[in-house]
């Protein structure tokens, strides 16, 4: 590493390894730029490093592109809707510049058509997206790709965490590393990831950015026999439902929907375990799994919803030390699942060493409420989600970032401090993700400082 870049980015996830592209591609300027993330490189990431390392959460996902305004974030509340399309085939046409070629669903109006009414007719509201999906594998490939294109273009320092981001004269100057360490910066770029959320919430407070708290997804995972959920997945892949619940009239979503997949964890700071769940591109188990979140933002007082979150899910693996799994069909009777219980069920799991256990003991009643309400409406267009068969895991927790106010280029209120991705609590996902990546660098290239020089925005 250099004593000091034009960019300094933080977090080689999809936003960050986007800034990265975009600041250094062909044609334009030539900044220096060094990628510092707290995981390890791509080559030596493993299975059970879900969240950190090169490409963030989504090395291991199921490398689902959702080619959408409407899903995966909130980049329309900066860019107008006509320019945001743009970016996200703009977007996509990188993925596929890297490997990424993949059959593309839900862009068939006739079955839109028919779905949507299907839907309305069981309460749900049905949001059409066109979805490329990669599979967990091509998503590798894609992300070693990235990996090699940089690796020759700008410096990246793996296994390096980031203590603060360092700021002087009213304008963000650089970072800080765990080891005292000082790297001067014409911009910073702060793109964390989800598992990097608390941090940059704490970093908000300390530097004094304006704030405000954004929702937490908290709900369980699904998993059914693939043949259920093909009258949705055949043409779709993923369709995306939300479901007002009647009881307490709450959202309730579907999210990352795998056919013939996988349940798999997901390990956070202080050993949290969430479940998770992906598929490949050439491989199929007999399942499909999807997640079903109730999305609560809080109010006055309360103003910690990562906290609260994540209180759930220790919870969760308190009592079921790691990940719990229940049969539906014993949730609704008020019965602990049993490993002889789990036996005579139809559905054969997939994360084999989830605990059997009682999930009315670990999420409030509002959501097991909301939860049941979802699966009885998907029921009238799925026929055997609402089985007692059907498997639930738990918990699933979606962690946001306190949402901080930004400017149309994602600058805080920090001059030259840049905050995108998942943990800035902007996008949800591997699109809308790498679209704020590019955001940011464009924001940079135009106006901020570039190999030492200083421009107005």
């Amino acid at each position: 590493m250099r004593q000091s870049y034009d960019v300094v980015i933080i977090g080689a996830g999809p936003a960050g390894i986007f800034a990265a592209i975009e600041l250094t591609k062909e044609g334009g300027a030539a900044p220096t730029v060094l990628l510092i993330e707290q995981g390890q490189d791509i080559e030596a990431r493993d299975r059970g490093q879900l969240t950190r390392g090169w490409g963030g959460s989504g090395a291991y996902s199921d490398g689902k592109l959702i080619l959408s305004t409407q899903v995966g974030g909130w980049l329309a509340d900066y860019i107008p809707t006509k320019d945001l399309n743009s970016l996200i085939e703009y977007v996509d046409g990188v993925y596929l510049e890297f490997g990424g070629e993949a059959e593309r669903f839900g862009d068939k109006p006739e079955k839109i058509k028919q779905l949507k009414r299907a839907a309305t007719l069981a309460d749900l509201e049905l949001i059409p997206v066109i979805v490329r999906h990669l599979g967990t594998d091509i998503c590798l490939k894609v992300l070693k790709n990235m990996r090699q294109h940089l690796g020759s273009r700008i410096d990246i320092a793996a296994d390096t965490a980031v203590a603060e981001v360092v700021a002087a004269d009213g304008r963000a100057t650089g970072v800080k590393l765990a080891d005292g360490t000082v790297i001067e910066a014409g911009a910073v770029i702060a793109a964390p990831g989800r598992a990097g959320a608390r941090w940059l919430a704490a970093e908000a407070t300390r530097l004094g950015l304006a704030k405000h708290a954004n929702q937490v997804d908290l709900g369980v995972r699904v998993e059914v026999p693939a043949p259920v959920m093909e009258p949705l997945t055949d043409d779709f892949y993923e369709a995306k439902l939300v479901y007002r619940s009647k009881q307490f009239e709450d959202r309730v979503r579907t999210f990352c929907v795998n056919p013939y997949g996988e349940v798999t964890k997901e390990q956070y700071h202080d050993n949290i375990e969430t479940v998770n769940g992906h598929s490949y591109a050439d491989r199929r188990t007999a399942n499909t799994n999807f997640a079903l979140l109730v999305s609560t933002t809080f109010t006055e007082p309360f103003t910690e919803p990562i906290a609260y979150g994540e209180y759930i899910a220790r919870l969760a693996n308190l009592l079921g030390e790691g990940i719990i799994v229940q049969r539906l069909g014993d949730l609704m009777r008020g019965h602990r699942s049993t490993a002889a219980r789990l036996a005579r069920s139809t559905v054969r799991p997939t994360l084999v060493d989830a605990t059997p256990g009682d999930l009315s003991f670990v999420l409030p009643y509002r959501y097991i409420s909301d939860i049941l309400e979802m699966l009885a409406a998907m029921d009238k267009i799925a026929p055997g989600v609402n089985s007692r068969n059907t498997l639930l895991y738990g918990v699933e927790v979606k962690f946001y970032s306190q949402r901080l106010k930004l400017s149309a280029g994602l600058e805080t209120d920090l001059p030259g401090l840049f905050a995108i991705g998942d943990g800035a609590g902007i996008t949800r996902g591997l699109i809308q993700a790498s679209a704020a990546g590019i955001v940011a660098a464009r924001a940079i290239a135009k106006g901020s400082r570039m190999n030492g020089q200083t421009t107005n925005h």
